[in-house]
């Protein structure tokens, strides 16, 4: 993960629940769900198109971890940097 980026904060940019963003003109489907013990499961789709996005991120004591499923970490924050960062 690039120093400058701020995990917590790249999450936060996925609004709870299942929402429809624009990602370099494609349209993605992407959800995030909080679950117990500080986890939270993102999955996302580009709506008509082949890339995904599969991962979980743990809140720990010692930090915030990223763990794609089945994928490089790269391509996951490749994009939760796209998106758009929320008010």
């Amino acid at each position: 993960m690039d120093a400058d980026d701020d995990l917590d904060a790249l999450v936060e940019r996925v609004p709870i629940g299942w929402s429809r963003h624009v990602i370099d003109g494609c349209a993605w489907g992407i959800s995030r769900v909080e679950r117990a013990g500080g986890a939270t499961t993102l999955e996302g789709e580009e709506l008509g198109g082949t890339r995904r996005l599969s991962a979980n991120v743990w809140r720990i004591a010692s930090g915030t971890r990223l763990r794609p499923c089945e994928m490089p970490a790269e391509q996951v924050l490749e994009v939760l940097r796209a998106l758009p960062e929320r008010d």
